[in-house]
């Protein structure tokens, strides 16, 4: 793919427990947030949303949880691209060869190229996690999974967004009567665990969603979770219909979504 954007543009190449990544694009710049799948898998879907992989200008790493680490060395030194990520992340990852390192603070805004990123800390237990907002000076995606609870500072960050890429993890009921171990339904459920289907919802009902054009299911659970129920905890708490509400699969992702002017 050849030359650049008039939109801000995102797509998700899948998310869930087995692999997480997302892709967002404006002008001449194209990032991938996270990379939980091998490579060839990574090209693959790359491909499958137009765009050659050595078209990536940068990865931007959230958390080093091998769901979203697992191509990130091997795909940073084929195709050299350079590895933006916390310090955290760093300590826990150091020993994984990369192409090139840039830390960012989960604390500080940074621009790659026609984008600006300004990420903030999350709870989750990771070694320093964060998520993302994503601008293009005009609008606005939020990036927000792999996280505990709702703090008022999140509920600040993913105020008033064009665009809301949201973890519905799991429905608490399934996740008491699935298959998953006691210790393993306690991690997921706490405080520093996923976001419920409720929790989701709640925070929806607690920031400005006038402006949202895109609300996006994420890191729905296979086993503990059904994508209807998301879905429809997300279009009460937003007064829609709840096939407004798109969702990230595990396999086949999402396509490309744009941010328009109204």
């Amino acid at each position: 793919m050849s030359g650049g954007t008039s939109a801000m543009r995102f797509a998700v190449l899948g998310s869930g427990s087995k692999g997480n990544a997302l892709v967002v694009e404006y002008a001449n710049t194209r990032i991938l947030i996270d990379c939980g799948f091998s490579v060839k898998e990574t090209e693959r879907r790359l491909a499958r949303l137009g765009l050659d992989a050595d078209a990536i200008d940068a990865l931007v790493i959230t958390h080093e949880h091998d769901d979203h680490w697992k191509g990130v060395s091997r795909f940073s030194r084929r195709h050299t691209v350079p590895v933006w990520l916390t310090p955290g992340t760093h300590a826990a990852k150091q020993a994984d060869a990369l192409s090139s390192i840039e830390l960012y603070s989960p604390h500080e805004p940074f621009a790659i190229g026609d984008l600006e990123f300004f990420p903030y800390p999350v709870p989750h237990d990771a070694r320093e996690p964060a998520q993302l907002i994503v601008g293009n000076g005009d609008k606005r995606l939020g990036v927000l999974s792999d996280i505990g609870h709702a703090t008022p500072h999140v509920l600040s960050m993913v105020d008033a967004c064009d665009a809301l890429v949201l973890e519905c993890n799991h429905d608490p009921a399934l996740l008491a009567s699935g298959p998953y171990p006691a210790y393993l339904k306690a991690r997921v459920a706490g405080r520093l665990g996923h976001l419920s289907n409720g929790q989701a919802a709640a925070l929806i009902k607690n920031i400005d969603a006038t402006q949202l054009q895109q609300l996006v299911v994420a890191h729905i659970s296979e086993s503990n979770n059904r994508p209807e129920l998301a879905q429809a905890a997300l279009a009460e708490a937003l007064s829609c219909s709840p096939d407004w509400v798109h969702v990230a699969h595990q396999r086949e992702g999402l396509s490309w979504r744009s941010l328009v002017n109204r």
